[in-house]
């Protein structure tokens, strides 16, 4: 691993990372660049492979954010881009894949609590679309 610089160089190596071609204010593509030829697929199929786990969601609770809001083939590219960063940092410490962003006992209690209010206003949302009233609990 130390032929890279950085995970960045890496994914550029492989073609995991938009191509800037911009002129005069104008941006004309940012589609992923053509090197990888052989890594590229190999890699999209990986995370294809990853966001299918049941086992282990890191990949698709990841997924399902990115495809929000930019669509299945750009998260899908993502995916692959952080499973390679994951793949080089694994192969540059000689450690295992141990995600610290899916340690939810280390968040700030700020962060949980944020979360946590955004996860009940989504489950009052889909009950009250199914067809269930919701009842405030009294403040005393």
């Amino acid at each position: 691993m130390t032929v890279f610089k950085s995970d960045k160089h890496l994914c550029s190596w492989a073609g995991l990372t938009p191509q800037n071609n911009e002129s005069a204010g104008k941006k004309k593509s940012v589609h992923v660049s053509r090197a990888g030829v052989y890594l590229k697929p190999l890699l999209i199929q990986c995370a294809n492979a990853a966001i299918r786990d049941k086992k282990n969601p890191y990949f698709r609770i990841k997924y399902e954010r990115i495809k929000k809001r930019r669509g299945h083939k750009r998260a899908i590219v993502a995916i692959a881009r952080m499973i390679l960063t994951c793949l080089y940092h694994m192969l540059l410490k000689r450690e295992p894949f141990n995600p610290s962003d899916s340690d939810y006992t280390n968040m700030p209690e700020k962060l949980y609590q944020k979360h946590r209010q955004q996860y009940i206003k989504k489950a009052i949302k889909l009950l009250e679309k199914e067809g269930c009233t919701i009842i405030p609990p009294k403040i005393t």
